[in-house]
């Protein structure tokens, strides 16, 4: 049997290349890490005429001078992943700029299809291209998509599949004859030792360029490497240049000849651009601050209010399975205590998790990913750069911050978009100073009870205390990113590139998809895992009772004394220690915990939670703290795990999981103090 083709689609960073490999591939893909580097590359299988054929979504590059991870995966998918073809997407809108990538990729294979995009917006712009002087220009077959509604898509991969048995004779740029001819001599010298492995033309103009990065994967792949530094030495002194010089006459004549072929590809009417400018002058003006705040609050408000009915449902669901499960497992005979370990332990504790995540998941993740698709998010990065760059920091960490309101491991799988390792650690180390959907019910209880008023009013109160509550985590976020940047992480903000791309009508179906298997499932699924587990060692603390004691009540009775200091108690403190599996069981274990119940309790009744805590002892001052420590505490283990994951360090993933809880009790002691001088009448 043949091996199917692969053919690897590349571009630009917002071409709309994963909506042309989505079109293609429908749900016949999946989702990796690219090997050795931290950024997502997309895999999938689609067919053509009855044949099979792989196809691989290289991450968007700019150029394949490697500046990023991402452009060292699409450097060396291209170069050496082995594909039989490529598919060069670009924005029909601004074409000049894409063909600086798709000279490129034409210096490594002739099996190059130039995949012409968003031809729908272009034509919007004013924007028309003429595919077939494109194709002249660049030898190569070009054809014209609107990948969002799945135009051209289908011919353009039959284009590509052509090119494997008919490859084209592409028109490369082309230097002046003495550089030719010493880029050749090069290429000649190097043919036999690359075998190849990779275009010998290419392999010279790289090494003449001085690219470090294509050089150490061509180190790792080639036996004696070192040998060839002599035969790049002396090319250069031929022609009297050195590697900067010969990079930056490569790079002027690759952007003058993508000039001349735009010039005669083409044709610019003008008209369509003044309602993108006049959004733009609200969006990333003056105005654009208190248009982030608001749609901050839009989200949650929907996601804290769209939750509420679908986590009573699940709940009660769950209630009606937990007696089922207790009726199978009398059936079988089984001992009470274990019964009641597997119901009310295991099963009761994994439910409330489920219940409690999944609907402001199911909510929240896909207005987000509304925000991604329509071109707004990058527009947000944009406004935030200043405040992230007087801290050092990266503007991008203002997405990585945004997506951790939603799922605090998600924001730190998000940093992979921040190049600079400095500042992606400490994009990760500040993400779970942002509450997580998990926290939020917490934080909603507790400001109904405590904080907020009586009447019409009290929900507006409760949504400005809550959004008091997440500047005062954004800015927490900033000050810890401004010290981590002076001290452990010391260094001084990297530039980066970042594009706007056009408004865009979201599509639904695709945002729906994404967000809820992508992003929701996955962050549930981990969060499950460890449910369950956490369930069994919390019942057993609370049934074991050596001495008639349980282990609970000892550990809420050694916490007692420190829980004073910050204005809680041993039992606030027990039930944050004990929800590291998952925060959305801290307010039940405390319930557990305060009503010398065996299993958790239930949340559902507002007003009966607050006669257990005003029965306590509680305070104004101890729903407060309890607020701030539920705010800034130690991640859960699925954010833990995934930090791990990402920086394969045991010392930042520690550091990670101190720094939010030395922020809370510190905050703590300080509102305490500031309360026992007031009440002395200091």
């Amino acid at each position: 049997m043949n091996k199917p083709l692969l053919i690897a689609l590349a571009g630009n960073p917002n071409v709309g290349k994963s909506t042309v490999f989505n079109a293609l591939t429908g749900l016949h893909q999946h989702t990796g890490n690219w090997p050795g580097k931290t950024v997502a590359a997309a895999r999938g299988v689609c067919t053509l005429h009855g044949e099979t054929i792989n196809l691989i979504d290289i991450p968007g590059a700019y150029s394949l001078w490697a500046q990023s991870a991402e452009e060292e995966a699409a450097l060396e998918a291209l170069c050496f992943s082995g594909a039989d073809a490529v598919i060069a997407v670009c924005d029909a809108g601004c074409l000049e700029r894409n063909l600086n990538l798709v000279y490129q990729i034409l210096e490594i294979t002739d099996q190059v299809t130039i995949c012409v995009n968003l031809m729908d917006e272009a034509e919007k712009k004013g924007v028309r291209v003429d595919m077939e002087a494109l194709s002249r220009r660049l030898g190569v077959p070009v054809a014209g998509t609107c990948a969002r509604e799945g135009r051209g898509v289908q011919e353009l991969l039959s284009l590509a599949r052509k090119t494997v048995d008919q490859p084209p004779a592409p028109r490369r740029v082309r230097y002046p004859e003495p550089i030719e001819k010493a880029v050749d001599k090069l290429a000649e010298s190097l043919a036999p030792a690359l075998n190849g492995l990779v275009n010998p033309r290419f392999a010279a103009l790289r090494l003449m360029q001085g690219d470090d990065c294509f050089r150490k994967e061509l180190g790792r792949r080639v036996k004696h490497s070192a040998d060839l530094e002599a035969d790049v030495r002396n090319a250069l002194a031929g022609i009297s240049l050195s590697p900067e010089g010969f990079s930056a006459l490569a790079v002027e004549t690759i952007y003058r000849e993508a000039e001349h072929t735009c010039r005669k590809a083409v044709t610019f009417s003008g008209h369509g651009q003044d309602r993108q400018w006049q959004a733009d002058q609200i969006l990333t003006g003056k105005r654009g601050i208190p248009v982030i705040l608001a749609l901050l609050a839009l989200i949650l408000f929907l996601t804290l209010k769209g939750a509420n009915w679908p986590s009573a449902w699940l709940g009660q669901g769950f209630a009606h399975l937990e007696a089922l499960l207790k009726q199978g497992l009398n059936a079988i005979r089984t001992p009470p205590f274990l019964q009641a370990l597997v119901t009310e332990g295991m099963f009761r504790t994994l439910a409330q998790v489920v219940a409690v995540m999944l609907p402001p998941m199911a909510i929240f993740f896909p207005l987000f990913t509304l925000l991604e698709d329509s071109g707004y998010l990058p527009r947000a990065a944009f406004l935030m750069d200043g405040l992230f760059e007087r801290c050092h920091a990266c503007g991008k960490q203002a997405l990585t911050m945004c997506m951790g309101f939603g799922c605090n491991a998600v924001g730190v799988t998000g940093c992979r978009i921040i190049d600079s390792p400095r500042e992606r650690l400490m994009a990760i180390l500040t993400n779970s100073l942002v509450p997580c959907n998990g926290r939020f019910p917490t934080l909603i209880a507790l400001t109904t009870l405590f904080f907020a008023g009586k009447g019409p009013g009290g929900t507006a109160q409760a949504m400005g205390v809550l959004m008091g509550l997440a500047l005062l985590a954004a800015g927490m976020t900033l000050l810890c990113s401004r010290v981590l940047s002076a001290t452990v992480l010391k260094g001084v903000p990297s530039s980066f590139t970042l594009e706007l791309p056009p408004y865009r009508r979201p599509q639904i179906g695709q945002v729906l998809v994404r967000s809820v298997l992508d992003r929701t499932l996955f962050v549930l699924g981990r969060a499950a895992a460890v449910a369950a587990p956490a369930g069994l060692i919390i019942f057993l603390l609370a049934h074991l009772a050596p001495d008639g004691v349980s282990l609970l009540t000892r550990l809420t009775g050694f916490l007692n004394p420190f829980g004073r200091m910050l204005g809680v108690d041993g039992v606030i403190l027990s039930g944050f220690l004990l929800s590291l599996p998952a925060n959305e069981i801290a307010l039940p274990i405390m319930l557990m915990a305060y009503t010398a119940g065996g299993s958790m309790g239930e949340m559902a009744d507002l007003s009966a939670l607050g006669q257990v805590f005003f029965a306590q002892g509680w305070t104004a001052l101890t729903a407060l703290n309890t607020m701030l420590l539920c705010l800034f505490h130690f991640p859960c283990s699925t954010t833990l795990i995934t930090i791990y994951k990402e920086t394969r360090s045991k010392k930042w993933t520690l550091a990670a999981c101190l720094l939010p809880a030395l922020i809370g009790m510190s905050l703590c002691l300080v509102t305490t103090v500031l309360s026992q001088f007031i009440s002395r009448g200091v």
